[in-house]
């Protein structure tokens, strides 16, 4: 039986930005960073444990994994 890889996005404080879903492969996982990141558009940054990070830089401190 073959195992489908699922891919998951890590925010920078390390949790999953969603606590359910996973994704099917990269690009699935970066379109739903990007939906994510647009609810820190109106205060202009993510508020993370490690200070103010830009929403420019967001995508820098994000990791993709294989679930």
């Amino acid at each position: 039986m073959k195992i489908k890889k699922r891919f998951d996005v890590i925010s920078p404080d390390g949790f999953a930005i969603d606590r359910v879903a996973t994704y099917k492969n990269r690009d699935e996982a970066i379109a739903a960073f990007k939906i994510w990141k647009k609810r820190f558009e109106i205060q202009g940054y993510y508020s993370s444990n490690q200070g103010r990070i830009s929403l420019e830089d967001l995508a820098d401190f994000c990791i993709i994994v294989e679930v």
